[in-house]
């Protein structure tokens, strides 16, 4: 009997946490169009941007903190983009173990990495570890808004510029988790600052295919710039800053929202069928306390038969 009542309690602590589990899943379900959408919304705006700077970088000669490499400072700054709420899987651990791996090799390269941290859990990881941290934001990491990229992206703005005598970053990484769709989401390490000209592959056709006109005869923009190229690019910078850590903050939205949902769909199923194997060891014993009961019975009216006989 003990055990059966150990059985039944099993049973309904379980069927509590499916519900909980299963409720989490459509939460999730009802939110990820959304934030996959957001998230697709903001990568054209992002990638002209990114474009623009990228053509400035390649076709003009300047020396712009946004391309310039200051190689005397070693300090770098470390963004890790991590989750507010739990249930999502192993989505902030691998996010911290990539940040981990990066911070490693930093401090291997000789440079002095400095830590920021977005999400409630990665600061508490970061606190209770005793680990100094420079700045940390939390709240809404599954829905960010602009307010939070901006606010972000200021203070890292902040100390990217600042000369380095006084405290100042030569570099800027981003460590956040990239939405593929909704079975992939892959944890990704952004160098955001200074900017490195990127080389695209060139097109390749078979079978003596003709190339297209505008690839064929594809020419480098030239710039003019008024007031000056200094007073652009202080223009441009903030937009480009603010522009790439808000789809970071998109992106990683969305793949939490993803990672989310396939956790408590993972859950819900592994508690239903935990459920289904407490339900036959209950069937299991009763059925063997049904026929322990019977065996006395019968074996107490086989002693009584042969005392009157």
């Amino acid at each position: 009997m003990g055990s059966q009542l150990a059985f039944k309690s099993r049973i309904a602590s379980t069927a509590s946490l499916e519900k909980i589990f299963n409720a989490q899943e459509m939460i999730a379900s009802s939110h990820i169009s959304r934030a996959r959408n957001v998230a697709l919304d903001a990568k054209p705006y992002t990638d002209a941007i990114f474009d623009a700077v990228q053509s400035l970088v390649a076709h003009t000669h300047i020396t712009h903190p946004i391309v310039q490499k200051n190689e005397e400072n070693d300090r770098v700054a470390v963004l890790a983009l991590t989750a507010d709420r739990g249930m999502a899987g192993a989505y902030t651990s691998s996010i911290i173990r990539e940040t981990e791996g990066l911070l490693a090799g930093l401090d291997k390269s000789g440079k002095k990495p400095e830590l920021y941290v977005y999400g409630r859990r990665g600061v508490s990881y970061y606190k209770y570890r005793n680990r100094d941290i420079a700045g940390t934001w939390e709240g809404d990491s599954d829905q960010p808004g602009v307010e939070v990229a901006e606010e972000i992206s200021k203070a890292l703005l902040e100390a990217y510029m600042t000369p380095a005598a006084k405290g100042g970053v030569a570099e800027l990484y981003v460590v956040f988790t990239e939405f593929e769709n909704m079975v992939v989401q892959k944890v990704r390490v952004l160098r955001m600052l200074p900017v490195e000209l990127v080389q695209v592959p060139k097109a390749i056709h078979i079978d003596n295919e003709p190339i297209p006109q505008e690839e064929k005869d594809k020419t480098a923009p030239l710039y003019a710039f008024e007031p000056g190229v200094d007073e652009v690019l202080d223009a441009i910078l903030p937009k480009y800053i603010q522009s790439r850590i808000h789809e970071c903050l998109l992106t990683a939205a969305a793949s939490e929202t993803a990672c989310r949902q396939n956790a408590m769909h993972t859950a819900t199923d592994n508690a239903r069928n935990l459920i289904d194997d407490l339900t036959r060891k209950l069937n299991a014993s009763r059925q063997s306390s049904i026929t322990q009961e019977l065996t006395e019975i019968i074996g107490s009216a086989d002693a009584l038969n042969k005392e009157e006989g």
